[in-house]
């Protein structure tokens, strides 16, 4: 039970699932939540201190009962890591409003849903929350009008948190990814939108999901102890300059 523990949402690959290799790795035993049961399961059986929890974020009662559940099998919460997310890429005309609550459900609802079912038992903790938005949240960009802006509400939801939470001493912040070479991207960005890429990022390549787990594992580590409020953008330098990649335009 003195074990530090962590829930990480959207657990089941990328980022979430290098996220929760890494904590285990440092020390922590991992709650790895997701929706896609079948993966989950595969990928956490694979790992030690590290057990599925098979949750939808957008639906209120099935984080209901999950939290508890948690409590029950680690006796305690230090951090949460709000990564459950889902994309949609079109024009503003092309979204319908199905497609608009889709994303906000997951991207913006999951995370208010979690965070505030977890709150007391942060409290008791003195634990951190790391939300996990994206460079579209920071920097306008075409086919992207839900996705980049439930990303920015995640932001100012940060912000809302940590001011509510720090009297508690939870601290509360974001990570921004910015272009990240996984599988999915891969397959989908040709080689125009990859060179795109390169050329704006000023360390000239995509990140992995490995130095983006670096960051969130550090903010909810003691070494942040101090840190609150913050939103970092992880992305080679792509927000420092400016918006518009033709081969993403077009």
């Amino acid at each position: 039970m003195s074990q530090k523990t962590a829930l990480v949402t959207g657990a089941a690959r990328g980022i979430g699932l290098a996220t929760s290799k890494l904590m285990i790795e440092r020390g922590w035993q991992v709650a790895m939540l997701d929706r896609d049961k079948e993966e989950l399961e595969k990928v956490s059986a694979e790992l030690q201190h590290a057990t599925a929890f098979y949750c939808d974020v957008s639906i209120p009662s099935e984080i209901d009962q999950t939290v508890p559940a948690i409590l029950e099998r680690f006796g305690r919460l230090d951090a949460v890591v709000n990564n459950a997310g889902v994309a949609h890429f079109g024009p503003i005309e092309g979204t319908d409003f199905e497609t608009w609550r889709t994303v906000m459900d997951t991207n913006l609802d999951g995370v208010f849903l979690v965070s505030q079912a977890t709150a007391d038992a942060l409290k008791k903790t003195r634990g951190a929350i790391v939300n996990i938005a994206s460079i579209s949240g920071l920097r306008a960009s075409t086919l992207r009008v839900a996705y980049g802006t439930s990303k920015a509400a995640v932001i100012h939801l940060t912000k809302q948190q940590a001011a509510e939470f720090g009297e508690f001493g939870v601290r509360v912040n974001c990570v921004c990814p910015g272009p990240v070479r996984t599988k999915l991207a891969m397959a989908v960005h040709s080689q125009d939108i990859i060179d795109a890429y390169h050329d704006a990022i000023p360390l000239n390549r995509y990140g992995s999901e490995q130095e983006i787990a670096e960051v969130i594992e550090f903010l909810c580590s003691e070494r942040a102890s101090y840190v609150t409020g913050q939103i970092i953008a992880s992305d080679g330098g792509f927000e420092s300059t400016g918006i518009g990649l033709p081969s993403l335009r077009s």
